[in-house]
């Protein structure tokens, strides 16, 4: 189980890092994601462990799963999905005042109104 897991989470990580390098923004946000639910998957398969539930009294003689590594990977979707909103919520302002979200372009707009603002002040 633990082999296929981590072939889970290669992936998924793999997946994520392939997005953050292209030259779309959108792209980049899913890449992000990805990225973030490769670290949760990684944590929940690093403390997989089947057992009865946590709660006392605990069943004599049985193993008890770790309720530390579902607490922290609830912890981490929550922030994740604070994280997506706010990308996402980025991207779109960006695509607003732009009309593009081609990193290449956006980088070129920049560079244009620093300009812009160069010959302004002098």
């Amino acid at each position: 189980m633990t082999l296929l897991v981590s072939v889970v989470v290669a992936i998924v990580f793999g997946s994520g890092c392939y997005l953050l390098l292209k030259g779309d923004l959108f792209r980049v946000v899913a890449g992000t994601v990805l990225i973030s639910n490769a670290a949760v998957l990684t944590l929940v398969g690093a403390g997989f462990t089947r057992g009865a539930a946590p709660i006392r009294p605990f069943p004599p003689g049985s193993e008890v799963s770790d309720p530390l590594v579902q607490a922290l990977a609830l912890t981490a979707l929550i922030i994740g999905f604070g994280v997506t909103a706010l990308l996402l919520t980025l991207a779109a302002r960006v695509y607003a005042s732009s009309r593009t979200v081609d990193l290449d372009q956006l980088s070129q707009i920049e560079a244009t109104r620093e300009d812009e603002l160069e010959e302004a002040e002098a």
